[in-house]
This record gives C-alpha cells, sequence and structure tokens, in this order.
C-alpha cells in the first residue's frame, strides 16, 4: 500500500510540500530576525530623539543662565559707575570748595585797588628765580585777577576730577571677556 501513495506524484507532492515547510520555517526566522533589528532600530532612534531633546533643553538652559549672569553682571557694573560718580562728584566739590575757601581768604587778604576798578594799574615785572611759593604772588604781581585764577583753578579741578572718572570708569571689568570663549 505504500508504494501505490509513493508514486511520483505523491513524491512529489511529499518533496513540495517538504520545500514549502523548509520555506516557511526561513522565512519565520527572516520575519523574527527583521522584527529584531526593526527594534534595534527603533531604540537608536528613541535614543537620538532623546539626547536631541536633552541637548536643546541644555542649550535653552545655558542661554537663561547666560542671560540671568548678564543681568547680575549689569547690575554690578552699574553700581560700581555709580559709586566712581558719586565719589568724583563728591571729591569734585570738596576740592571746589577749599578752592573757592583759599580763594576768597586771598581776596580778603589782598590790599584794595589804588585806582577805582583797578585801571591804570602797572603790572610789575616779577623777581628773577621766583620760587614755587611765589607763583601765587607773580601772578597777582602780573595783574592776574583772583576771580579769573580762581576760574583756572575750578576748571583745573574740573579736568583732574573728569580724568580720573574716565580712568576708574575705564577700569571696571565689565566682564565680557569671561563670557566669550
Amino acid at each position: 500500500m505504500i508504494p501505490r501513495i509513493l508514486n511520483l506524484q505523491g513524491m512529489l507532492g511529499i518533496v513540495a510540500s517538504l520545500l514549502l515547510l523548509g520555506l516557511s520555517i526561513v522565512k519565520a526566522g527572516e520575519a523574527r530576525h527583521w522584527h529584531k533589528q526593526s527594534g534595534r532600530f527603533e531604540q537608536l532612534y528613541q535614543g537620538e530623539q532623546s539626547a536631541r531633546a536633552q541637548t536643546i533643553a541644555n542649550y535653552r538652559a545655558a542661554a537663561a543662565t547666560a542671560r540671568a549672569a548678564d543681568v547680575v553682571n549689569a547690575g554690578r557694573v552699574a553700581a560700581a559707575q555709580r559709586n566712581i560718580s558719586e565719589r568724583t562728584a563728591n571729591d569734585f566739590e570738596i576740592r571746589l570748595a577749599d578752592a573757592r575757601a583759599r580763594a576768597q581768604r586771598l581776596q580778603l587778604a589782598q590790599p584794595a585797588p589804588a585806582t577805582a576798578g583797578g585801571i591804570g594799574r602797572t603790572a610789575a615785572v616779577p623777581a628773577a628765580g621766583a620760587t614755587s611759593g611765589a607763583t601765587g604772588r607773580a601772578a597777582e604781581e602780573d595783574g592776574f585777577p583772583v576771580a579769573d585764577r580762581l576760574l583756572a583753578t575750578e576748571e583745573a579741578i574740573q579736568l583732574d576730577e573728569l580724568i580720573k572718572w574716565v580712568k576708574a570708569q575705564s577700569a571696571i571689568d565689565n566682564g565680557s571677556a569671561a563670557t566669550t570663549h
């Protein structure tokens, strides 16, 4: 009975069935392989997306930190500039008051002019070899009025304090070198 079933058509049917079975086993293995590969690629993709999102978050946090540091630094620089300006203004006022007090003392100590309004005064030639202490007397002898000397002194003080203010302002570290990398 077996030989009757195993004729040529039966054998071809068994071989075809075995080939189809083998093919289905191979395809099932390939499907399993590609399913694993797909899972791995999906994990890689998710990892890349997560890393990208983390990078964006890090950049945003760094930008926010930098903005906050800039605000703090701007406040520090503004406070330093205000302090320098106030200190310079105070020094200027003190020096002006001192110069005005000295000018008033000189004016009170100066004898009244010989003629009304001081017109017609002759300018005496200062003595040769006048010492530095005699510069006030030499200016007085040359007819340089106390008011003009006061004005010149005030302007010199103003320029001196302006120079000090500019130097102090330029010495403030504004932090710009620290933020550039």
